[in-house]
């Protein structure tokens, strides 16, 4: 599954770097079907990554190890300039929510089962407009004091100042909430078995690129860029 999701998000890359960076058009290629694409990929990345950190040996060392790779994305993208920093984006995401659970770890406050996944899924989409300034689902919406939002000192949080911009931006509130729904579902299934369907099925290659998924990661772009650059000068 991980696997699957690194391949769409090579081939979601490679649309989005031929669109605006070399101006290609590509018709389809546009929201609602651009928002629905990232978000298959993103969110499953979340979950996968939570139900994984069951299973983990140390989440502390984990997070920091997501830490660093996020610490050195913002950098390599801050300098490269190519298109704008990823500040706070996706791996940041996995390293404030894996530390999140290292905390509750400690605090032996773990959640488990299908009905904390259940909730913390809802509270997910309930919360999932809160960088825009919104809380709530259809009519029952909200809006959130608009003082969250003065400066940029909460947008590591969630709440992104007037002068915050990222070209990745995937902020604890509310992506830890997705995150920690993927962990309730790993915890549960750590104590009664891993449904069939997930250790039946493979496919070795999908196998190999999600065992590699930080690679895959952090290499695919520069190569992606030097073929179009190649390709189109």
């Amino acid at each position: 599954m991980r696997g699957f999701s690194l391949v769409s998000m090579v081939c979601f890359h490679l649309c989005y770097d031929l669109v605006y960076l070399y101006g290609v058009s590509i018709a389809w290629f546009r929201p609602p079907l651009q928002d629905i694409w990232r978000s298959s990929i993103s969110w499953t990345f979340l979950l996968l990554a939570g139900i994984m950190c069951s299973l983990s040996r140390s989440n502390l060392k984990r997070a920091a190890k997501y830490g660093a790779f996020a610490l050195a994305i913002w950098l390599i993208t801050s300098i490269a300039a190519v298109d704008a920093p990823i500040n706070f984006g996706i791996i940041y995401c996995m390293a404030f929510s894996t530390f999140v659970v290292w905390v509750l770890e400690r605090c032996h406050a773990v959640p488990c089962g299908p009905l904390c996944a259940l909730v913390f899924f809802v509270l997910f989409l309930f919360a999932y407009r809160i960088p825009q300034g919104y809380v709530g689902i259809g009519p029952a919406t909200f809006a959130v004091p608009r003082a969250l939002y003065e400066g940029n000192a909460l947008s590591f949080l969630g709440f992104p100042g007037p002068t915050f911009f990222s070209s990745d931006y995937y902020p604890p509130l509310p992506f830890t909430l997705l995150y920690l729904s993927g962990c309730s579902l790993g915890r549960w299934w750590r104590k009664t078995g891993f449904p069939s369907a997930l250790t039946v099925y493979g496919c070795v290659p999908l196998e190999f690129i999600g065992r590699h998924s930080l690679l895959v990661y952090a290499i695919h772009q520069p190569v992606l860029l030097g073929i179009l650059y190649l390709a189109f000068g």
